[in-house]
């Protein structure tokens, strides 16, 4: 398969701190893969790298082979990579169809003056993002509910809603932060399905931070493993399971050490990915 999204060496400060240090990954093309490790590992801050929330300080980021590091996040946005948050950031007061509307901005063609005049073409271009978010919404599970106002949907309905926006736009990479947090064990069983489908049926290639090691070792075909910003680990989920500095970083080095002699011990040190 092509490598759709490759990051060289790339490293982010915060003064003192390196919250990501040369991290190099290759995102292969319609490829489940996720980036997982304790909290404050720069899990979030290689996203915001990636999207161009945060300039990076030094290494690349190549999306199809064209280096986007020093781009806007808009422009990053209509090059085909779009997101979804830790923390659900809907238009809390708009209604589901309209947060929808506002995800399919990007693929709009009709220039200013047409939308003041309201000419033909955006009237037809008006009617067809209006169609594709009613697609979107029975694609996510959310029919007719597309003139509910989005802090009235259930958790789950919410997180599906966030995820049909960034589909508006059409991506060929999905950056999915934390899609299963908060969820109970039904809820996280159809979130894990739902994003499977979203590689097989529409073709995205996603990419993952996820706390829940059943969602990550159940759908992810290559995990990347960060620790204090760098890489400690990268390969196959039974790979990442057995790895021994992978065990250590999440559950100390008691029980790291408990793996080596083949008895369990130790408490964890850092309870989430």
């Amino acid at each position: 398969m092509a490598t759709l999204l490759s990051t060289q060496n790339l490293t982010k400060n915060f003064g003192g701190l390196k919250a990501v240090d040369n991290f190099s990954v290759d995102i292969e093309e319609n490829s489940i893969s996720a980036v997982i490790g304790p909290n404050g590992a720069g899990k979030t801050t290689f996203f915001n790298c990636v999207t161009g929330f945060y300039k990076v300080d030094e290494g690349q980021i190549f999306f199809e082979g064209v280096p986007i590091e020093n781009w806007r996040p808009d422009l990053i946005t209509r090059s085909g990579i779009n997101r979804t948050y830790q923390n659900i950031r809907l238009f809390a007061n708009m209604s589901a169809i309209e947060n929808i509307l506002v995800g399919h901005h990007p693929q709009l063609h009709t220039f200013w003056g047409q939308a003041i005049w309201k000419g033909k073409s955006f009237k037809e271009e008006e009617a067809a993002a209006l169609e594709e978010a009613r697609r979107l919404l029975n694609f996510v599970g959310l029919k007719g509910l597309g003139d509910q106002v989005a802090r009235n949907l259930p958790y789950g309905a919410q997180r599906r809603l966030e995820i049909a926006r960034a589909l508006a736009n059409k991506p060929k990479l999905l950056l999915l932060d934390e899609p299963t947090a908060g969820m109970n064990p039904n809820e996280t069983t159809e979130m894990t399905e739902f994003i499977r489908n979203l590689r097989d049926e529409l073709g995205i290639t996603i990419l993952l931070i996820e706390h829940d090691m059943r969602v990550v070792m159940g759908i992810s075909e290559q995990i990347s493993v960060l620790d204090y910003g760098s890489k400690i680990a990268e390969g196959k989920p039974k790979d990442i399971q057995s790895n021994v500095q992978v065990i250590e970083a999440y559950l100390g080095r008691g029980a790291a050490s408990g793996l080596k002699s083949g008895k369990s011990k130790g408490k964890s040190k850092k309870e989430n990915a």
